[in-house]
């Protein structure tokens, strides 16, 4: 890499290629790989463990006062109280991994004070690096990204992601994809979010939405995205994505027109949330947004459609003249 990078970049940048090295090597022999299941159609091997354990002593001995929230270990190593937090995916795409299928990525994002301010995202089978400091710009390698320019849904590339857990409301899934289906160009599901965000901020996705993700999933390409010129918020249109388990993410064109169809989806945690699971947990409206997350309850959603959430982007900002800006 040419340019210089923050300090903490760097870091991330060695931490994101040590388990890119671990997956790897478990990649040449798929066989001896241990599978246990986390859930129905969610996996977890010993390679998604031995890579974020890599990521995590790499960051540690670099700044032990820094906090860790990790999808295998959640929050159990680093400091519980730092404005510091690592947010690591070890290995995204865990499914596609264990097929051979060479879409995943590690990815990791560094939020201060709640902002995502450092990330990089690592495809270790084709040794690309995407990576971003706020305020600096997102690259590829040692290549500035910007997003696309396509301003009509009807020629849009856009990215998503399928229903696959137990309890996804497969039937609301259906609604929204023939939603988007119909207006844009055509549809994509690879398998590992934050490829597909990354893809976006490189311009080969004009958008891309998906419900049921979590921050280890999203940090570091969200920040991809809005270094490249693109937009990324919750269903609504907000900024307050990381914690709701939706986003949607394009170019400011596309991203404009994907909002008001996507709002009345939206399953942003409200007080009338329910225990849809039976598990007995219930985050109430005071809870914070790691402790909703931690309780890891599904949304029940009516099957009649709501009623739309007004959202930023009024109709008369789509229907702007193409060359104007957004």
């Amino acid at each position: 890499m040419s340019q210089a990078l923050h300090p903490m970049l760097n870091v991330a940048v060695k931490a994101a290629r040590a388990a890119g090295a671990i997956i790897n090597r478990a990649s040449l022999d798929l066989d001896l790989i241990k599978v246990n299941t986390k859930s129905p159609n969610d996996f977890v091997t010993e390679v998604d463990q031995a890579a974020e354990q890599a990521i995590i002593e790499v960051l540690l001995t670099a700044y032990p006062g820094h906090g860790i929230l990790a999808e295998e270990s959640g929050r159990l190593h680093g400091a519980k109280d730092s404005e510091y937090l690592w947010i690591i995916d070890p290995l995204d795409g865990t499914t596609n991994f264990i097929h051979g299928f060479p879409v995943y990525a590690v990815s990791i994002g560094l939020a201060v004070k709640g902002q995502i301010q450092q990330a990089v995202v690592y495809d270790p089978c084709r040794n690309d690096l995407f990576y971003a400091s706020k305020g600096r710009g997102a690259f590829l390698n040692d290549k500035r990204l910007r997003v696309s320019k396509r301003n009509r849904m009807s020629d849009a590339l856009i990215g998503t992601g399928f229903p696959f857990r137990k309890g996804d409301n497969f039937k609301r899934y259906v609604a929204m994809f023939e939603t988007i289906m119909t207006q844009c160009a055509g549809l994509r599901r690879p398998g590992a979010a934050a490829l597909d965000l990354c893809y976006v901020a490189a311009g080969y996705y004009d958008g891309f939405f998906e419900t049921g993700l979590s921050p280890w999933d999203i940090a570091a390409g969200s920040l991809m995205i809005t270094e490249a010129g693109g937009l990324v918020g919750n269903f609504t249109g907000d900024a307050d994505f990381l914690y709701q388990r939706e986003v949607v993410a394009g170019n400011p064109k596309i991203f404009a027109q994907l909002v008001p169809l996507l709002a009345p989806y939206s399953r942003a945690i409200t007080e009338t949330s329910d225990d849809s699971k039976g598990d007995g947990t219930d985050p109430t409206p005071e809870a914070t947004p790691e402790q909703a997350l931690a309780a890891t309850v599904e949304i029940a959603v009516p099957e009649a459609a709501p009623k739309k959430t007004a959202v930023r982007i009024r109709k008369a900002d789509v229907a702007k003249d193409k060359d104007a800006p957004f």
